[in-house]
């Protein structure tokens, strides 16, 4: 299913400041219960409770190519967590890459936030090989 992306840059101050984290040598994960949840939930057309997901990328990372390909390996590690062992659903989630993410391999960002986020209790399924 599709999440609802954080477009407002108050929304991102108030995940890193009052949310929990997890970091890890490609990302960091922060996560905060969503007030609103409530809200977008009667306004979604299923009427179900999705998460507001953000992925942040300076310039550090690289340039624009390094960036985008940095955004897309995320979102695709995303989409598989979603899709093998689901996440809890009502929160804010901001993911920020860091410096070594722009030259990380699909498959270490994906074992990395599979960590991150059961760190966090955001999983629904626990995976059996978390260390």
């Amino acid at each position: 299913m599709k999440s609802i992306a954080i477009k407002e840059n108050h929304l991102y101050k108030k995940t890193y400041l009052g949310g929990q984290k997890a970091g890890g040598r490609y990302t960091s994960v922060y996560v905060l219960k969503d007030k609103k949840a409530y809200l977008l939930k009667k306004q979604h057309p299923l009427k179900i409770t999705v998460n507001r997901i953000g992925i942040a990328v300076n310039k550090r990372v690289g340039c624009a190519v390094q960036r985008n390909r940095a955004k897309r390996v995320i979102r695709a590690a995303l989409a598989e967590i979603e899709k093998q062992l689901g996440l809890k659903k009502g929160y804010l989630v901001v993911i920020k890459a860091k410096d070594d993410a722009a030259n990380a391999k699909s498959t270490e960002i994906f074992e990395e936030m599979k960590r991150q986020f059961s760190k966090l209790g955001m999983l629904v399924c626990e995976p059996l090989d978390v260390k």
